[in-house]
């Protein structure tokens, strides 16, 4: 009998190990695909993820490559460190809305304003996940959290803030783009948004993020099919997917 080929299994850079995330949450997805991308791209060995405060504080624990933890919202400037001090390496921080957005956000600004050479992976559920489900930056007008239990009021708190557009006009970001893991067909999309990141970093082209819309079933008291389609009915027509600020220069693998 002719020896079976495996044809799927976990990517070599993700370990074997159980996740601490919610029942529903998409932090596990959005990993297995950064952790496909780097084993495709061949530079594991070379890789070092940034994990801030937040639901991915425990990501070391979870990507198969060198990891360093940084304080809440200061990814960026640490990934700029690393990546200054150990040009050859490949850098990525991991953050979701609550840590750029608000407490980061002018570390984010800067590093893509100075065009830092580095991958950023921005995970946008519209809430503080782990601290309680507090209003975020990014929480849309007239959604419910621990600190907006009426719903957003713009009158109060003012609108919420496309990142990803506002930093696309910064001339240091070469490629900004938002995809979404709410379905197969965008996961895959996803999946060559954050490839094409990658890919920018390798090519010295400078600095890239991909936003990701995730759901965020727990905080939300949804579940996790009902967070899914409240991602596509309510989050997309307000934070539209698109690469907002796209690579135009020869050489990019895009597929």
């Amino acid at each position: 009998m002719a020896a079976m080929k495996r044809l799927f299994g976990r990517p070599e850079a993700l370990r074997d190990v159980p996740t601490h995330y919610c029942p529903g949450c998409p932090h596990g997805i959005v990993h297995r695909l950064i952790a496909e991308v780097i084993d495709e791209l061949e530079i594991r060995e070379k890789t070092i993820g940034i994990a801030p405060v937040g639901c991915a504080v425990l990501a070391y624990n979870y990507f198969n490559c060198d990891m360093q933890e940084a304080a809440h919202g200061r990814a960026s400037a640490v990934a700029t460190g690393i990546k200054r001090a150990l040009p050859d390496s490949i850098v990525f921080s991991y953050q979701g809305d609550g840590d750029l957005a608000s407490i980061g956000t002018a570390e984010i600004v800067h590093a893509a304003a100075r065009g830092e050479n580095i991958t950023v992976i921005f995970i946008n559920n519209a809430i503080y996940g782990m601290t309680g489900g507090q209003m975020a930056p990014t929480t849309l007008v007239g959604q419910r959290t621990t600190t907006c239990p009426d719903g957003r009021d713009p009158r109060l708190a003012g609108f919420p803030i496309r990142i990803s557009e506002m930093l696309a006009t910064l001339d240091g970001a070469v490629y900004i783009a938002r995809a979404s893991v709410h379905n197969i067909s965008h996961l895959l999309k996803a999946k060559r948004c954050i490839k094409t990141a990658f890919q920018v970093q390798l090519n010295g082209e400078g600095f890239a993020m991909v936003e990701v819309l995730c759901a965020c079933p727990t905080n939300w008291g949804l579940s996790a099919p009902e967070a899914m389609k409240w991602v596509e009915k309510n989050m997309i027509p307000y934070y539209p997917l698109w690469e907002i600020k796209p690579l135009l220069k020869e050489g990019v693998v895009r597929d």
